[in-house]
């Protein structure tokens, strides 16, 4: 438990008959990058919510930099750091402003010079003077986020921080969490992009209908899911067929002249296959091996897409 940034046991919360989190536990490593995936109506936002304070738990203890957030409110909240889904910037203000009104807040020390030392981090400096209005979408992102660090947080939730960004802005994002996982900063991240989670996450937790359904790095959740499978492509139908009757519960494809094998993807089985094409002298043109990504495990925990969730 020392070790752990956040510990979750027995969390619940309900509105009247509808329950929203049916006691959730989970352990937060420090200085990790830590993501909740789920659908739209999960209960990620009530978690993330009720760790930072801003809402009560029916039951159960939730411990956040070592404190309890229902007995040392304030000891919690000196120690974390919230980006919601929306950038909550001032757009009546500048960059600098943004951030030189967070610093005050926070009673910062040498408040000017954080300022500066931000707009720097996150290549605001040509902007840090202009209307926050004017920002790019990813512009107000990255002073959300940097608006944030301001008072150095340990903990930092990041509710959904890409969303509506572009692929380049997503990519520079990752490149600040990133960064700040290096300096030490727990993050604990919620997020419907899988693409993120599994570039970012140490470990992963998959909420669903307020219940966690599964848990683990990206590798250990994509094992779970079956459908590791060698795709062997050939030059011609006689190879095919001699392959397809050697290699028991493959699926062709004639068209395409290949093979789909299953298989668990380790260096032994593929041994063992490659084994079985040449006791047959087989040779196959193209020989590549595909394992379930986190979509495949999203679908199989959900009965939902990544896609058709953000479509929602």
């Amino acid at each position: 438990m020392s070790s752990s940034a956040i510990a979750v046991s027995g969390l619940r919360k309900a509105y009247g008959d509808k329950v929203v989190l049916d006691g959730i536990d989970f352990e937060v490593a420090q200085g990790s990058v830590f993501s909740m995936l789920g659908p739209n109506g999960a209960g990620k936002t009530t978690t993330v919510n009720v760790m930072a304070t801003l809402l009560k738990a029916d039951a159960g203890t939730v411990v956040v930099a070592g404190h309890d957030v229902a007995t040392a409110t304030k000891k919690v909240r000196a120690s974390i750091g919230v980006t919601g889904q929306f950038a909550a910037v001032d757009e009546l203000l500048t960059g600098r402003e943004n951030l030189q009104l967070m610093a005050d807040l926070k009673r910062v020390r040498s408040g000017r010079d954080t300022v500066t030392q931000l707009l720097e981090r996150f290549d605001l400096v040509e902007s840090a003077d202009k209307a926050s209005s004017t920002y790019s979408g990813g512009m107000r992102r990255k002073l959300d986020l940097a608006m944030t660090l301001v008072g150095r947080p340990q903990i930092i939730f990041l509710d959904e921080p890409t969303t509506g960004l572009d692929p380049r802005s997503r990519r520079t994002m990752w490149g600040i969490v990133r960064e700040l996982v290096a300096d030490g900063t727990t993050i604990f991240l919620t997020t419907q992009y899988l693409d993120e989670a599994d570039h970012l996450s140490d470990r992963i937790v998959v909420l669903d209908d307020g219940r966690l359904v599964a848990q683990g790095t990206p590798e250990e959740l994509k094992r779970q899911v079956p459908g590791t499978h060698v795709r062997l492509r050939f030059g011609g139908l006689d190879d095919l067929d001699t392959a397809a009757r050697a290699l028991a519960g493959s699926t062709r494809d004639d068209q395409e002249l290949t093979l789909r094998v299953p298989s668990e993807g380790d260096s032994r089985s593929l041994r063992a296959l490659l084994d079985t094409l040449d006791e047959h002298m087989i040779n196959a043109l193209e020989f590549s091996v595909h394992t379930p990504d986190l979509d495949d495990v999203f679908l199989a925990l959900t009965g939902r897409t990544s896609a058709e969730v953000v479509a929602q």
